[in-house]
């Protein structure tokens, strides 16, 4: 199963009802929640994540 998913990412689906079409939207909406919420918290950090090595007055300590 998880192989035929990795398989049709990226392929052009066929929908023939409007339902078939909002469930195909809905997961990739799902997809792209997922990697914003594993995303941005690595991203939060990385640019945060530097400024633990200065003090208040901007210099770095030693």
């Amino acid at each position: 199963m998880f192989d035929q998913m990795l398989n049709s990412m990226g392929e052009i689906k066929e929908v023939f009802t409007l339902v078939d079409y909002y469930q195909y939207i809905k997961g990739v909406e799902y997809l792209i929640c997922v990697a914003f919420f594993v995303g941005f918290p690595m991203f939060y950090r990385y640019l945060h994540g530097k400024d633990e090595s200065k003090d208040l007055t901007g210099t770095q300590k030693h």
